[in-house]
């Protein structure tokens, strides 16, 4: 029997999740009905479900920084999907809204995910699935967000 190390390198994970991440990023980029990107698709689910977040929840949701959640504020306000307000409370804060055109790609968008969603559990039976997600969050869990930077920078 196989000890644990030399299964996990038997397995090259590190390897097959960096290839799975860039080659569905990449896929999900090129679809032809895709109008925002996934980083843009996951402040819309946020904003779906809690519009009005702050713009530091929102980045801590999606694990980014300062920098990176605010450029991607910066460039879906360009687009119309969201809009920026101060906080009423704290005016150096800033809470993100979702506008029409925004509830509108939100739409699309969790039709889009549902398709790859599907597309991604095809094969698997929902035991094997529940495995891979315990899996991916034990890796968020394990490996902490580097708050001394963000991965944008």
């Amino acid at each position: 029997m196989r000890n644990k190390s030399a299964a996990a390198s038997h397995h090259r994970l590190i390897y097959l999740l960096s290839v799975a991440q860039r080659r569905l990023q990449r896929w999900m980029a090129s679809q032809p009905e895709s109008e925002v990107t996934p980083a843009q698709a996951g402040l819309l689910f946020i904003l779906g479900k809690q519009d009005g977040a702050l713009m530091g929840e929102a980045g801590a949701a999606l694990d980014m920084g300062p920098a990176g959640i605010s450029g991607l504020v910066d460039r879906m306000e360009a687009a119309g999907l969201i809009e920026r307000r101060a906080d009423r409370e704290d005016g150096r804060a800033f809470r993100v809204w979702l506008t029409p055109k925004g509830r509108s790609a939100l739409a699309r968008a969790k039709t889009s995910a549902a398709e790859i969603n599907a597309a991604l559990t095809d094969g698997f039976t929902a035991a094997e699935i529940d495995i891979v997600a315990r899996w991916l969050t034990s890796i968020r869990d394990k490996f902490p967000r580097d708050t001394s930077r963000s991965p944008e920078e």
